[in-house]
């Protein structure tokens, strides 16, 4: 029989650290025996308790009956119920930060921003799919006063589940490009997928932030009941690119009485991701003056627009993942900066399915559009295609070709998708 989610949630208000890992576990753990396609954690369960876990959650019969393991009909359907469980205590703003392009940064920015005033929980690194999501809830103290999400996806209805157990009251779409085509199966299919968050908030009385260039995020969130927009021309808040050779400085034209904010960011296609930040702020009344600290203060890491000086070198690190958005966005702001000898080092870009070939070709037009020192090309769909660039099978290959070069003077790009793993060629 399984155990009543309110019996597990009053077990987990006492052990309220969850782990689905034994090599990570701690004495006092919450551990959940989750599934995948290559492991089962029901095996692992025992292990779990001698490890010091608290209690093992699992959805099989194990053959020793133990007084500490739960059993449940489905781990990973009990952990997002119990996640919900815990989201229903709470009566504070629960702000999801979904998009093709930019979720990350925005919601680190949104989070340096509301942290400035409030207790913000947010989602720690990348913990955005169907298990992030809820071990992301399940991590909000009971002093949250805000709490920012981040939800990712690459199919449709994704969006939907996480809302389900998340039960937003704020929400954000950052853009809807080419990513994921495989799974969303095309661009409109993208939008249909991402707008599955403007679908909960709108039938549940919810706010949605708005970015203003964007016409078809305006025609998304039509019958929404609140709105609020940013963005160049049209808004509560309004900015445009001041300078980004290399980081990111943004003109504020009206929000704010501060008219120009500094950024660690490197890259103009981080204004939506600045002004959403402001935007939000201003939103729930954070001060201006800690506004502009906030994000001023913000540097980005784990290869996402890192600006990095490597002996007289100088690298933009851009490789935590790829699609045909925001490379173009990237190759076109690195051929605008003013820097010597720039070298284009990208990797191929993934889940893009039938479109994959074509997508790479229209990569590689961009790139001839320009001059550059070199470009090197890694893995992926860019190994199939006739071009006349230095191309390698992978990032290691790539990384003893660069390590052979003895580059000096000179600046890089460096991106592609997570599977190529392009950071490696510049690792010690």
């Amino acid at each position: 029989m399984s155990i009543a989610i309110e019996d597990l949630y009053a077990i987990y208000l006492q052990h309220p650290c969850i782990e689905t890992d034994t090599r990570k576990l701690r004495p006092g753990n919450l551990f959940f025996a989750l599934k995948g396609p290559n492991f089962n954690g029901n095996e692992f369960a025992l292990k779990a308790l001698e490890l010091g876990a608290a209690y093992a959650v699992v959805d099989e019969t194990i053959e020793l009956e133990h007084p500490r393991l739960l059993k449940v009909a489905d781990t990973l359907l009990a952990l997002q119920a119990l996640a919900k469980y815990h989201r229903q205590q709470f009566n504070i703003p629960f702000i999801a930060i979904t998009g093709s392009n930019g979720k990350t940064t925005t919601k680190e920015l949104v989070s340096s921003v509301l942290q400035s005033v409030y207790q913000t929980y947010t989602t720690e690194g990348n913990l955005n799919n169907h298990i992030g999501v809820p071990l992301t809830l399940l991590r909000i103290g009971k002093d949250a006063e805000m709490a920012v999400i981040e939800m990712g996806a690459n199919h449709q209805k994704e969006i939907e589940g996480y809302c389900a157990y998340t039960l937003p009251t704020h929400g954000m779409i950052t853009n809807c490009g080419k990513a994921h085509l495989e799974g969303f199966g095309g661009v409109e299919g993208v939008r249909k997928g991402k707008g599955e968050l403007f679908d909960f908030l709108r039938n549940h009385q919810g706010c949605a932030f708005i970015y203003s260039d964007y016409d078809y995020l305006k025609t998304m969130s039509q019958g929404i009941d609140q709105t609020y927009f940013y963005g160049t021309t049209q808004g509560q808040v309004i900015g445009n690119v001041k300078e980004s050779d290399p980081q990111l400085i943004v003109n504020l034209l009206s929000g704010l009485t501060i008219h120009t904010l500094e950024t660690q960011l490197v890259g103009d296609y981080n204004l939506p991701n600045v002004l959403a930040a402001v935007a939000i702020g201003k939103y729930f009344k954070v001060p201006d003056e800690k506004i502009k600290a906030a994000i001023a203060h913000y540097k980005p890491s784990n290869s996402r627009s890192q600006m990095m000086v490597l002996d007289s070198n100088q690298i933009i690190l851009d490789a935590y993942n790829a699609n045909p958005s925001s490379m173009k966005a990237a190759i076109e702001n690195f051929a605008h900066l003013q820097a010597p000898n720039k070298i284009l080092l990208l990797g191929g870009m993934m889940e893009l399915g039938t479109e994959s070939l074509q997508e790479h070709e229209a990569l590689l037009k961009l790139i001839q559009q320009y001059d550059w020192k070199q470009v090197v090309l890694v893995g992926g769909d860019f190994t199939k295609i006739t071009h006349p660039f230095l191309c390698f099978d992978n990032s290691l290959e790539a990384k003893k070709w660069f390590i052979q070069e003895a580059f000096t003077n000179s600046t890089f790009l460096i991106k592609g998708s997570r599977s190529m793993q392009m950071e490696k060629i510049i690792s010690a």
